[in-house]
């Protein structure tokens, strides 16, 4: 009896201890389940969907990877939320973040009378002392050093930027350059159109040819001293020797005013500062409005001084009335000087010296001087202009010669010198220069000279002619003619390479030599010559073929004496097909070298530029134009 007893009291105390074991783990069970849950919920609420969560008793465990830092720690701000923070077990980890990506480094540099400034974010790498020192060697102007450097290493193309706007801006007195890899852009402000094009002509020169140049040049209207106007109507009819205008509404106004009188060849006026009066048009078109009622003769403006020169022979009535109804009619701060000639005593021999240039640059002094003084002047006089052995006196001393008639003769020697080739004859009456001229300015230029010279009330006759053959410049061809005459050449005869080689076939020699003389007459020009082949062998194969290509047909020009400095030689191997190449002929044609012109990229109209706009326009690529010049020889 007393042992069922135990037993039955033993087997109590275990079915009790099993029961209260069953319940808590159901409890601990509820618990764990509730707080994953609640925890679930408040990160999918939370949008945080990659936490990952697993309870563990009454531990639990956040696991995922995280995009970010800051999301991470919001994870676990949620869990600790919904339950004790003590409870968070993390195991969350944080994705591997990308290497950040370097800055957009760019300069800009600005000078002007005051000093140079220089503004922006460049590479550490960069020698910083070394390019101050640069700036500092070209002026004593000061330096202000606004630079910023970032621990980066410098990207490709931005040393050649850099040294090259430090060079440029020496001889910018007033620009704004702004630097970023591979590309400059140049903002300035030239002294007048001549020299603007002589700047844009050396900085172009200067460039490496692998540079993006960009160049915004201005100049100013030029200062015209003085303000000359001069109309003539003679026997070849009317024309203008010098034209002045101080707008284009006046430059308009005068020109209708000559083409009403009888003006039939092209009326061009140059557009400056100076002008005497705001009244400048009202003057030279009634000026010009007497001419033409005269019928004959010129009239000459220097600044508010007005010449009217009636032909020979002018009825006296009609001159005296003519110039009495302009005396009138001009604006009050112009003043008029009426001349009518007198008709010359056929009996008298003639008074006058002659002064000839020949194409070849010799001069003859021939006619009457003063005395052997004179004599001895004017002959020092032409040497010192056209040189020591290429003047010829023969000019004889008469004693009579009116008082001006030195000055006159000198200014005559001076006037000739603006000539390429031609002659000048002074009489007591009028200068006459006659020839030939390189510039297209020559009448204009020579107009003013003689005014500012002989006086308001002398007359002369310039007949000068633009001869473009003259001209320096002109007579140069352009880029996109040296182009055209490379294509005509290459279009005879290609240039062949030996197969598979970099060597070029001796056929193709006399192409070379062709080529050369052209671009030996093109000047100064930035020129890229590119290889290509076909798709047959590697890619790699083919793109070292022919940069070995390019770079061959640019050691032929050297050795042809064509200067090469702003010339680029570059391979694109297949990349640029212009036929297919499932065909002998299309590989044939693939197979080539072309020489395309290298531009100055065209810049935007001015405006407010910032460092980040600068940054964005390096993405403009450099126009390239140009024939193709084919070769072959990828067998």
């Amino acid at each position: 009896m007393g042992l069922s007893s135990y037993t039955l009291t033993a087997s109590a105390f275990v079915a009790a201890a099993t029961a209260a074991l069953i319940a808590a783990n159901s409890s601990v069970q509820l618990v764990e389940d509730a707080s994953e849950i609640g925890v679930r919920t408040a990160l999918d609420e939370n949008e945080l969907t990659w936490a990952e969560v697993e309870a563990d008793g009454l531990r639990l465990v956040l696991a995922g990877t995280a995009p970010t830092e800051a999301l991470r720690f919001q994870a676990l701000s949620v869990a600790g939320s919904v339950v004790d923070a003590a409870r968070v077990i993390d195991q969350m980890e944080v994705a591997a973040v990308a290497n950040i990506a370097p800055p957009r480094f760019s300069a800009e540099v600005l000078r002007n009378t005051a000093g140079l400034s220089i503004i922006g974010l460049i590479p550490e790498t960069t020698d910083r002392d070394e390019m101050i020192t640069g700036f500092n060697a070209m002026s004593d102007l000061p330096v202000t050093d606004l630079l910023e450097t970032a621990d980066y290493p410098a990207p490709s193309g931005w040393e050649d930027a850099l040294a090259f706007a430090i060079s440029a801006v020496e001889d910018l007195p007033r620009a704004k350059v702004s630097v970023t890899a591979g590309r400059v852009e140049i903002t300035a402000i030239a002294d007048s159109a001549e020299a603007k094009s002589d700047m844009e002509a050396r900085l172009t020169r200067a460039a490496p040819p692998a540079l993006r140049l960009s160049l915004n040049i201005t100049a100013p209207r030029p200062v015209i001293t003085p303000f000359t106007l001069r109309f003539v109507m003679d026997g070849d009819g009317a024309r203008f020797d010098a034209c002045s205008a101080d707008t284009e509404a006046t430059q308009q106004r005068i020109v209708a005013a000559a083409f009403a009188a009888g003006l039939s060849g092209p009326g061009h006026c140059t557009i400056g500062m100076g002008v005497p009066s705001p009244t400048w048009a009202d003057a030279a078109e009634t000026a010009i409005a007497a001419l033409a009622e005269l019928g004959a003769g010129s009239v000459t403006f220097s600044n508010a001084d007005v010449t009217l020169v009636a032909a020979e022979g002018t009825d006296q009535r009609l001159f005296d009335r003519v110039t009495g109804e302009l005396e009138n009619a001009l604006p009050d701060v112009f003043a008029l000087y009426p001349v009518l000639p007198e008709t010359p005593d056929p009996s008298s021999g003639p008074a006058e010296f002659v002064a000839t240039l020949s194409p070849e640059g010799q001069v003859q002094l021939r006619g009457r001087l003063s005395d052997e003084n004179m004599r001895q002047v004017a002959d020092s006089f032409a040497r010192a202009k056209f040189g020591s052995d290429n003047v010829y006196t023969a000019a004889r001393v008469v004693s009579d010669m009116p008082p001006d008639w030195s000055a006159r003769v000198l200014t005559g020697i001076q006037a000739l010198a603006y000539l390429s080739n031609g002659a000048v004859t002074v009489t007591p009456d009028t200068i006459t220069l006659t020839g030939n001229s390189g510039n297209q300015n020559a009448r204009a230029t020579v107009a003013r000279f003689l005014a500012s010279k002989l006086g308001q009330e002398a007359t002369f006759d310039i007949n000068v002619l633009y001869v473009e053959a003259l001209d320096p410049i002109a007579a140069l061809p352009t880029p996109e003619e040296c182009e055209a005459d490379i294509a005509e050449i290459v279009s005879a005869a290609k240039i062949n390479f030996e197969p598979g080689s970099a060597t070029i076939d001796p056929s193709a020699l006399e192409t070379m030599d062709n080529i050369a003389s052209v671009l030996k007459e093109c000047g100064d020009i930035r020129l890229e010559v590119q290889g290509h082949t076909d798709s047959q062998g590697r890619e790699e194969m083919n793109l070292s073929l022919s940069q070995a290509r390019a770079e061959s047909v640019l050691n032929e020009l050297r050795a042809r004496r064509v200067l090469t400095g702003s010339f680029v030689a570059k391979g694109y191997g297949e990349a640029q097909p212009i036929a297919e190449n499932d065909s002998d002929a299309g590989r044939e044609a693939n197979r080539r070298i072309e020489f395309h012109l290298i531009r100055p990229t065209p810049s935007q109209p001015e405006r407010e530029t910032t460092l980040e706009s600068v940054a964005e326009s390096s993405d403009t690529e450099p126009s390239i134009d140009g024939p193709e010049v084919e070769g072959s020889g990828d067998e």
